[in-house]
């Protein structure tokens, strides 16, 4: 079985691998890295549904979860924790699982991707709801905690989406919506972590991005939604407002404590003239879109 996936398959181009020059090594990375966002691009409709999937759970009140095994579960649980400084939202609304648990992020805990029934346990213990999406990831598309995991979310009624990169993968059969990019055979025979891992990032980035755009958490192109919580945020903050109102420094730096550091509110504040009460209401009423609240 596991022989006829193509991310376990020997890469033709790479068969004196051991015998390169680093140069050489590096340039054959690079070229076979230029495959992945075309293949990407075969399942743009696919990725786009599952953007809806998301977007319908967050209006909802629902949540994003991500959950596979080794390097896939680990790009689940990044993607989520980066969701929170990024896009201000709270830390339950996109979560990451992984295999073996928090230990297994850092060090591999063997055997945990076999375990089916646990994948079920961990959406359990967060009581998935039939408003959330849930996103197994699984570079091989067979993973059993991750098949767990899906067969558990379709019994609550969970909107279920698959990330794999073979085609005809198994976890495809458990998921209303699969995505599969088929990556080839890595330059290290059946290293997933490369071309397969590679595919995984840029899929999370473009469904976890594209959601909270669709909920209002970004104007033009910039994270109005970005939390405040260091030195370097701040200043993003501040700057965030100048490019939105073309105000300057100083002034972005006054509507930025006269909105509690509410980036969104201070634009807002700025646009339309208003109290930092008006500009609350305004924002609730458009949903939280500064464009509709204008």
């Amino acid at each position: 079985m596991l022989e006829k996936l193509t991310t376990e398959k020997r890469n033709d181009n790479t068969m004196n691998l051991d015998v390169m020059s680093i140069h050489e090594i590096l340039e054959t990375m690079n070229r076979e890295d230029q495959t992945v966002p075309q293949a990407i691009a075969m399942e743009i409709h696919s990725i786009e549904k599952a953007v809806h999937y998301v977007i319908q759970s967050f209006q909802e009140g629902g949540r994003l979860i991500y959950i596979g095994a080794g390097t896939s579960g680990r790009l689940g649980v990044l993607d989520a924790v980066e969701c929170k400084p990024t896009f201000g939202s709270p830390p339950e609304m996109v979560q990451g699982f992984i295999a073996g648990g928090v230990k297994a992020f850092t060090e591999a805990v063997e055997g945990a991707e076999d375990d089916e029934e646990q994948g079920g346990k961990d959406l359990a213990s967060i009581n998935l709801s039939n408003k959330d999406t849930v996103i197994g990831i699984a570079a091989s598309g067979r993973t059993p905690y991750v098949i767990g995991a899906l067969k558990y979310a379709n019994e609550i009624g969970a909107k279920t989406v698959s990330v794999s990169c073979n085609k005809a993968a198994e976890i495809s059969k458990y998921a209303s919506v699969f995505i599969e990019v088929e990556t080839g055979p890595e330059i290290l025979t059946g290293s997933t972590r490369l071309k397969a891992g590679t595919a995984q990032k840029l899929i999370l980035n473009m469904i976890s991005t594209a959601s909270m755009i669709g909920i209002g958490k970004v104007y033009k192109n910039l994270m109005v939604d970005v939390q405040s919580t260091n030195l370097k945020l701040v200043e993003r903050s501040k700057r965030i407002i100048m490019q939105s109102t073309e105000v300057d420094y100083e002034i972005a730096s006054e509507y930025f404590e006269k909105a509690n550091h509410n980036v969104k509110a201070a634009i807002v504040m700025i646009l339309l003239q208003c109290s930092y009460e008006e500009a609350l209401v305004s924002l609730k009423k458009a949903n939280g879109f500064i464009r509709k609240a204008l």
